[in-house]
């Protein structure tokens, strides 16, 4: 067993995973392009998603001696059945959370006419959410992550791992959070968030629906465009309707594919 597959290792090369394919996968549309540039978005997005499939890759052939097929990319005709699965097991909690946050003053909702006329960027807005943040991020945590630690750890400690270390990078991330509790907050509900794209890898045994989940959650929010009022209730609330997402996954399977079969080492 290589020194890479182990849990402490495994976990620190995908932190690291996580913020190099960004670095990396932008690099090129950084260097050549002005940020006003029309292809600077759309290229850098595909630029992460390509960096991501390159580093996991690598990862998994020189550092762990894993083979592909762990990360669960498989390719059938349930994926894209999966996927969009998926995204509604994300975008309804997301959207659910939203207005009762709306209905309990703790977010309030733009005027009608303004979210139809943003309707137009919607395809585009879920295309870099997807792009940019959720096949990457899936692909690293709930594929190959989430496929080494399942040759040491039992699956509950799978699904504990990938949840609280992909929520606890997002101690860095922009957010509406202005305090250190909201921002702790953040950090709990990105928790849920990799609790239910777990929950939707373990239900599966593909990545596909953790995508869809991911996505998901970014869809909702483009539908919703919400602002905050109070955005430390906002935050409990969604953090608690994603838990109440993926405990129905997991429900749902039945541990028939709570914890797919490591591939060889």
């Amino acid at each position: 067993m290589r020194r890479a597959t182990h849990p402490v290792w495994a976990v620190l090369i995908t932190l690291a995973a996580t913020f190099g394919q960004i670095i990396v996968g932008t690099a090129p549309v950084t260097l050549l392009l002005d940020s006003g540039h029309p292809l600077y978005r759309p290229l850098g997005m595909i630029g992460i998603t390509l960096a991501s499939l390159g580093l996991v890759h690598l990862i998994r052939r020189f550092l762990g001696g894993q083979s592909w097929a762990g990360v669960g990319l498989e390719r059938s005709r349930r994926a894209m059945p999966q996927l969009f699965l998926g995204v509604v097991a994300g975008a309804v909690p997301v959207a659910a959370a939203i207005m009762l946050s709306v209905a309990f003053g703790a977010m309030s909702l733009p005027p009608s006419d303004k979210i139809f006329a943003d309707a137009g960027l919607l395809p585009y807005g879920i295309a870099f959410a997807l792009l940019s943040q959720a096949f990457p991020e899936e692909l690293l945590w709930r594929g190959h992550l989430f496929d080494t630690l399942s040759a040491r750890l039992p699956p509950k400690a799978v699904l504990i791992v990938v949840s609280v270390g992909f929520g606890a990078l997002h101690i860095i991330s922009s957010s509406a959070a202005d305090s250190l509790g909201e921002r702790l907050l953040y950090v709990l509900q990105a928790v849920a968030l990799g609790f239910a794209c777990a929950a939707a890898r373990a239900h599966t045994g593909t990545l596909w629906m953790a995508v869809g989940v991911h996505t998901g959650l970014h869809t909702a929010n483009l539908l919703l465009p919400a602002e905050a009022v109070h955005y430390g209730v906002h935050l409990v609330i969604l953090s608690c309707a994603l838990t109440v997402s993926g405990l129905l996954l997991l429900r749902s399977g039945r541990g028939e594919k709570a914890h797919t079969q490591p591939t060889p080492k």
